[in-house]
């Protein structure tokens, strides 16, 4: 067999339907094979709302962290300790700052993911209705 016959073997030929290479999931029935391959947005919106969350956490963890040591420095002036509580509290301070800023990040990308799969979805789901004729209906 050459190649040309083995090419044609795959992509079909012309006016056979039947036969030859499609999109797995083009003109697929509902449960049928290829029925579930989509870009849901439904994860991405999650995972940046969830973003979103830990990033208003963080922010009231750093608001809380310098509250809760609020005049520490002067209270406990003149012992050892206050220059180390003071190293601690600026790299929790500087993580937590971190933190936020990355959840903001994540939240924003995350949700505009989600939002351009879902409009690529629509957009790919109406090319392929327009291009793949009917299928016709059983017991009708």
């Amino acid at each position: 067999m050459e190649l040309n016959e083995k090419w044609r073997g795959v992509v079909g030929e012309e006016g056979d339907p039947g036969a030859g290479m499609r999109l797995a999931s083009a003109g697929a029935p509902q449960g049928g094979p290829g029925a579930g391959l989509q870009a849901d947005p439904v994860p991405w919106t999650t995972a940046g709302g969830v973003a979103g969350a830990l990033r208003t956490s963080a922010a009231a963890s750093v608001t809380d962290l310098e509250t809760a040591l609020e005049g520490l420095a002067a209270a406990t002036a003149g012992f050892g300790a206050t220059a180390a509580v003071e190293g601690i509290r600026t790299g929790w301070k500087d993580r937590l700052t971190s933190v936020r800023d990355e959840c903001g990040r994540l939240d924003g990308a995350l949700r505009s993911a989600g939002r351009d799969f879902g409009e690529r979805e629509t957009a790919t789901r109406d090319t392929m209705r327009s291009a793949v004729p009917e299928q016709p209906t059983s017991g009708g």
